[in-house]
């Protein structure tokens, strides 16, 4: 008897909602070894992708625009007749199989396991972040089947035992500060304030940038973890002001970083910086959230959606993008929504390269687009383990403007494209 399952999406655009059993199992097999021309089995009338994605909860925020960004890129191939494969040198449609997980890695672990064992889908992508994305890991590893990880950069997912993941959109957490830490030393910034969440994709962060400062002689006077749950952050402010801090920094996940920045504002304390993870992704919420008197002068990290990609060799180049996304989904254009587009776009580039649509042949695909792929988020490159290393995330800093916030990226020089105000002003 089939379980019972949480709500789910199935977008086909135009294509009849069949069963998938019967047209992907043929196609969807691990095995050990490439398929060659001679032994390809026959092509299957509709290629499923299976997902799932937080409907509600604490994560809801980001996961949503991302699957808009895949649903966006499906609908996008499937008016062109379906993606590319390689190996049958024509195009197959697109079916999407979605469960809400409701922001919970405990559904979402159960929710992934029906997407392989009874939907035996052929393209396995993961929700928003690492702590949804990490039952996933184990999951595909268990049954050989390659996880396109969108936005899952924690540390212990890539390894060399780990040959079924590949991080399609963001640099893998470890080496998201590194830009960051230059951008302190420059300031000749001495005394810090490290707030991070006690998870993979937070704590990772925390980690990397105190080990680079140290090496360059900055004291971390305050470091402290806490749970990715925390909301209420006033006793933690008042510890941290105590340690008179030159820049205080909180890597956090969304639903961390907007109690934070509103505690610092109702606090009535001042430091000299303030840096979060997620303004930079999900501005306009932060805006509505925080209002620009919380979030002016502060800082973050910038990403391509805030760069302009006008030459790419996949997909629509960033101004495209952005013009028929916003038609197609009202309300729903930012950084997350580029994401899921863009994870699309690396699934589009390793079902190019593959032979088969085999779970061998699709991985070796995506190690032949690795640093051929551009695309308006950037140029795809990842390395041996599956970890994307292509791009480095730049400072930005959020400015009072007309329109009420203006992010700008600060540094480094080559992407920048306002100066960076330290310290921020007073009032």
């Amino acid at each position: 008897m089939r379980k019972k399952t949480f709500p789910v999406i199935a977008a086909s655009f135009g294509i009849a909602l069949a069963a998938c059993g019967s047209s992907s199992t043929s196609s969807s097999s691990s095995g050990s070894s490439g398929t060659s021309a001679s032994n390809l089995p026959a092509a299957p009338a509709q290629i499923t992708v299976g997902t799932t994605y937080s409907g509600s909860g604490s994560f809801a925020t980001s996961s949503l625009p991302e699957l808009a960004g895949l649903k966006f890129w499906i609908k996008t191939e499937n008016a062109k007749g379906g993606v590319y494969v390689g190996g049958y040198k024509k195009r197959i449609p697109l079916k999407l199989i979605a469960y809400n997980d409701l922001s919970s890695a405990t559904t979402a672990a159960t929710l992934y396991n029906q997407l392989l064992t009874q939907d035996k889908v052929n393209i396995f992508v993961s929700d928003f972040g690492s702590v949804l994305t990490a039952p996933a890991v184990s999951l595909a590893q268990a049954h050989k089947v390659v996880l396109f990880d969108q936005t899952g950069t924690g540390i212990p997912f890539f390894t060399p035992q780990n040959k079924y993941i590949v991080l399609t959109d963001l640099p893998e957490s470890s080496i998201w500060p590194n830009v960051l830490a230059k951008f302190l030393i420059s300031k000749q910034i001495k005394n810090l304030a490290v707030l991070y969440g006690t998870n993979d994709f937070d704590a990772s962060q925390a980690t990397t940038l105190k080990s680079i400062l140290s090496q360059n002689g900055i004291n971390v006077a305050y470091y402290q973890g806490v749970p990715s749950s925390t909301t209420s952050y006033g006793t933690l402010l008042q510890t941290i002001s105590a340690s008179k801090p030159d820049a205080v920094l909180e890597f956090g996940y969304a639903a961390n970083d907007t109690p934070f920045l509103q505690n610092v504002q109702s606090s009535g304390m001042h430091f000299k910086m303030v840096f979060t993870v997620f303004p930079g992704q999900l501005l306009s919420l932060f805006q509505q959230q925080v209002g620009t008197a919380g979030l002016a002068y502060t800082y973050t990290y910038g990403t391509n959606f805030y760069v302009n990609y006008p030459t790419v060799s996949e997909g629509l180049n960033s101004s495209q993008f952005k013009t028929q996304f916003a038609a197609a989904f009202p309300g729903q254009l930012n950084s997350l929504s580029l994401d899921g587009y863009n994870t699309g776009l690396v699934i589009q580039a390793s079902l190019k390269n593959a032979k088969s649509l085999s779970q061998t042949d699709i991985r070796a695909g995506a190690a032949a687009a690795s640093g051929h792929l551009n695309t308006l988020n950037g140029n795809f490159v990842i390395n041996s383990e599956g970890a994307q290393t292509g791009e480095l995330l730049p400072v930005a800093q959020l400015f009072p403007s007309s329109s009420g916030i203006t992010l700008k990226a600060v540094y480094p020089a080559s992407q920048a494209t306002g100066s960076a105000v330290y310290p921020a002003p007073v009032g």
